[in-house]
């Protein structure tokens, strides 16, 4: 376990566990917390060894309540003050070159920026005790950290709005039914669910799993289907893909009935 002053990182094999950690203010992040998380997921980005990270809460009741707005009244900064080349919220919500999956795990309120946080990771699981909003409208603010964009991307303009324009709290059961959570589990079966679909993912080839993150988000921004699978070949992780080991291996796997060595490069 590394030791860092406002998250905890444990690595458990290829699998990286982010857990943001400071409870007493319900996880809220401040400036000094965006840096340290910004080292964290850099960290992570570059290490070939790790392939997947969950994103958790410390304790019980939030995963994040977002911005520290006590440390913003008092003159501390807020996210619209971080740095140009920051990675955003939480470090990651402007990490928009990681092709490596992230999982959300959701074990209480994620509230703003804690929502944004986990709109930012591809996986969205959700404690039964979840609930999700993005309250910054009550307090003179706007979700700029992602949540305005993201939203709408993910369920549709008129539900996005509809939680947007009210700062309505939306429970882990309502988020799955509007379609930005993935899966609800009871809280003490979080993280465990969490391992296992870190596990399945990281059974996959790396190479292909790394393609496949970045084809979909680069897709999207594409005019047509026709523009995204005409210039896919030119993504970067795929172009990797293609150059890799694993893609051998895949194959040779197969072909001699057994399991893949899967080797990220």
């Amino acid at each position: 376990m590394a030791n860092h002053e406002f998250c905890k990182v444990e690595r458990e094999g290829r699998l990286t566990i982010v857990t943001l950690n400071r409870p007493e203010v319900m996880n809220a992040l401040h400036a000094a917390a965006h840096a340290e998380l910004g080292q964290v997921f850099d960290e992570f980005a570059a290490d070939p060894e790790q392939w997947v990270a969950i994103v958790t809460g410390a304790g019980e009741r939030a995963f994040s309540a977002g911005n520290d707005l006590k440390v913003t009244a008092a003159g501390g900064g807020s996210a619209a003050s971080l740095p140009r080349h920051s990675s955003g919220f939480g470090g990651i919500t402007t990490r928009f070159d990681l092709d490596k999956p992230l999982i959300a795990a959701v074990n209480g309120i994620a509230m703003g920026g804690g929502f944004e946080i986990a709109l930012a990771c591809d996986i969205i699981l959700a404690s039964e005790a979840a609930i999700f909003a993005l309250p910054e409208p009550r307090v003179g603010l706007a979700a700029l950290a992602g949540g305005l964009h993201r939203l709408p991307r993910e369920i549709g303009l008129k539900r996005a709005l509809g939680m947007i324009l009210t700062g309505r709290r939306v429970s882990a059961a309502e988020g799955k039914d509007l379609g930005f959570v993935n899966e609800v589990v009871p809280a003490a079966d979080l993280m465990t669910r969490a391992r296992d679909l870190a596990k399945q993912i990281m059974e996959l080839s790396p190479m292909s799993i790394r393609a496949s993150k970045q084809a979909v988000y680069k897709g999207l921004d594409e005019a047509s289907v026709a523009d995204a699978m005409k210039n896919q070949n030119g993504y970067p992780a795929i172009a990797a893909m293609y150059r890799s080991e694993d893609l051998r291996e895949g194959p040779k796997a197969f072909a001699e009935k057994r399991a893949p060595q899967w080797k990220g490069r």
